[in-house]
């Protein structure tokens, strides 16, 4: 079946069940933060307009929260968004996960929950405090719902803290049973880092993994889907990421792959239309990310946006971005949710930033692209028993955000010197254009396929951000070149026949001299490969794109980040100008208001002041110019959000990095 027919029978079904005319998605309402993206359409926008450009720099510190006791010890790596609700803030927080609700005017400390889950919870794949929560309200009885690190959902009043007793087994919904497989509910290698979604009186939950690069076995968990009752915790629904047989894609898992295969979840945050009846699923890679050939097959729903009703998690309509994946190129981040106008005619759709830098835009009805996707011829590797797509699908509009494959033409050039030394450095490594395969790693070469936009992503899970004034959406990304071979793995670690490493790795293991960095620092696939110790790909190193939805051109970018100091202070570098760099690892979420995005920086300092810290920036929407910046104490790591309260707003984030523990910083302006 084509993605032509697919398209059209999703048409069809929509049209007999749903309305055409639809409410639009204007992000957070009424001067709070009710769910994770701000609406249910994840715009991450606020039309709030008491900081400005003119004010951004008068910025104070309102309250701060620090982390460090919720758990055994502290966590230096703190993703949530908080949610703000009649004055009220709730947030996952801490090394255990904990929940608390804190007075969101003085950041006072209301209640806190948390479970100490024992072995199960120090089994989890997905510990430490996640990326939030949800809430639930019918006007009388308020929830707080989160996912713990041992892969329970629970529900807890939130007035209290108190689980829900009416919600499954005293507010505790297992999600390791109930499953349609059989796990083991204390080692099973699976949980949820992302926040569960609340849509109307239905909470969806997706799954995730290990990391799939050095997978044990060809056997693993599979990620389904399920829809819960927000009032019981009842299943509702599930659905299957990895068709049975008699499902829709079933015949796209050969030589019965779909039996044993595992993985292929939904650990990126799940868009919801509601006036449609849509959620909106964004699908991983089936396990092993790295090879395939024990799933000959497109791999039905991996890698694919999956349109599912919200009542019955019945398919609605599919579009697989990836055939076939063996670069990693899961789907990182939700969808976003706009209203635009395109070609003089409204249009309701759904725009998913990638880890390949392709925004793919569609009919979020009926999945038809807005504009042509095309199936292209892809490069043939040569890894034995891999089963490689000829083609691949393509998107016209909007142009890639961000660079893709690699080139000679992404080496570091600052000077002559080093560009010779870059192109020396990468000799025996393969490089081509995006989908260019991982290769089995050889000392004499090739090393390996070096990748801009797969293993190194150009955005993940903190995504982007959507102006329903301007219909202009905003991502953040970065340009980080990483090796992809394959290697043999150790003797009964695996019953696959390779693991993501090069053979550079083995030498050295075997007291070899051979180094796949021109600089010599850095494992080959833990870092990025230098030269001289910079990074091998040219500046700028992470960007900011605002990108027109009612055109689907780029408008603007501009480098993220201050130039970091290997790069500033290099004594290679002498008179060469490094004034735009951006700044590498800052694969940060951005945040839009009334009058502003405002994003930080994902990566420590130095800070105009000479102090070790990191900038929230203030860039003008239609511009990009950097109109203001305020100097936070660590990095952004988790997402900003803000509010109105009390006649002021408040900007919060969540910060934390080596060396520093995770806090909530809230930001206002003065008393006037």
């Amino acid at each position: 079946m084509t993605q032509r027919t697919v398209w059209f029978r999703g048409l069809v079904a929509l049209l007999l069940l749903h309305p055409l005319a639809l409410s639009a998605q204007r992000g957070a309402a009424g001067g709070e933060w009710t769910t994770y993206g701000g609406d249910l359409g994840h715009t991450r926008y606020a039309p709030l307009d008491q900081i400005t450009a003119a004010n951004f720099g008068q910025l104070e510190v309102a309250w701060r929260f620090k982390t460090d006791n919720l758990g055994p010890r502290p966590e230096y790596t703190f993703q949530s968004t908080p949610l703000v609700v009649k004055g009220r803030l709730y947030s996952t927080a801490g090394s255990r996960r904990a929940v608390v609700s804190l007075d969101a005017a003085t950041g006072e400390l209301k209640w806190v929950y948390s479970l100490d889950e024992g072995a199960r919870g120090q089994a989890a794949p997905r510990q430490l405090s996640g990326r939030g929560l949800s809430y639930w309200s019918d006007g009388t009885d308020a929830r707080i719902l989160y996912v713990t690190p041992g892969y329970r959902l629970i529900a807890l009043d939130a007035s209290t803290g108190r689980p829900v007793p009416s919600f499954g087994t005293q507010g505790i919904v297992d999600l390791k049973q109930n499953f349609d497989q059989e796990v083991d509910l204390e080692k099973a290698a699976v949980g949820l880092h992302s926040t569960p979604m609340v849509a109307g009186n239905v909470v969806i939950v997706g799954a995730a993994f290990e990391t799939g690069a050095n997978p044990k076995s060809k056997i693993n968990v599979k990620g389904y889907v399920r829809g819960f009752d927000v009032r019981t915790g009842k299943r509702l629904w599930i659905f299957r990421t990895i068709p049975s047989p008699g499902e829709f894609g079933n015949n796209t898992w050969r030589q019965d792959s779909w039996a044993f295969t595992g993985n292929t979840g939904v650990w990126a945050q799940i868009s919801v239309d509601v006036e449609a009846g849509l959620a909106y699923l964004p699908v991983e890679l089936p396990t092993h990310d790295y090879y395939g050939g024990q799933r000959p097959g497109d791999n039905l729903f991996a890698e694919s946006l999956v349109a599912v009703d919200l009542k019955t998690g019945e398919r609605r309509w599919h579009f697989q971005l990836v055939h076939h994946g063996v670069w990693d190129m899961d789907i990182p981040c939700a969808p976003i949710l706009a209203d635009v106008t395109i070609d003089g005619r409204p249009r309701k759709i759904v725009a998913q930033p990638t880890k390949q830098a392709f925004l793919y835009v569609f009919d979020r009805l009926t999945g038809e692209p807005i504009w042509p996707i095309e199936e292209r011829p892809a490069p043939k590797g040569d890894v034995p028993g891999e089963a490689y797509s000829p083609t691949q699908p393509i998107p016209t509009k909007p142009p890639a955000y961000d660079r893709q494959g690699f080139s000679l033409d992404d080496l570091v050039d600052y000077t002559p010197e080093i560009r010779k030394e870059a192109e020396a450095a990468i000799a025996k490594y393969r490089i081509g254009p995006m989908f260019t395969p991982p290769v089995v790693s050889r000392l004499d070469g090739p090393i390996a396929t070096i990748t801009l936009g797969a293993q190194g992503a150009a955005t993940n899970w903190p995504g982007g951000s959507f102006d329903p004034e301007t219909g202009v959406l905003y991502v953040a990304s970065e340009s980080s070149a990483r090796p992809l071979g394959l290697v043999p793995p150790p003797p009964g670690a695996s019953d696959l026949p390779y693991h993501q490493g090069t053979a550079l790795t083995g030498a050295r293991r075997a007291g070899g001299s051979g180094s796949a960095t021109a600089g010599g620092a850095g494992a080959p696939g833990s870092a990025d490969l230098n030269v001289q110790g910079l990074p091998i790909v040219k500046p700028p190193y992470s960007r900011i794109s605002a990108i027109d939805l009612t055109k689907g051109e780029i408008r603007w970018q501009v480098p993220h980040g201050g130039t970091p100091d290997l790069v500033k202070n290099h004594p290679a570098l002498k008179g060469v100008d490094t004034s735009a760099t951006g700044r590498p690892g800052n694969n940060v979420g951005t945040l839009v208001t009334k009058t502003l995005l405002i994003a930080g920086e994902g990566n420590f300092g130095p800070t105009p002041s000479g102090a070790r810290g990191a900038m929230l920036r203030a860039y003008d929407k239609a511009t990009g110019k950097e109109v203001a910046a305020y100097q936070m104490p660590a990095p952004q790591t988790g997402s900003p959000m803000t509010y109105m309260l009390n006649g002021r707003q408040y900007l919060v984030i969540a910060i934390s990095g080596p060396a520093y523990s995770g806090e909530l910083l809230a930001l206002r302006l003065p008393q006037s």
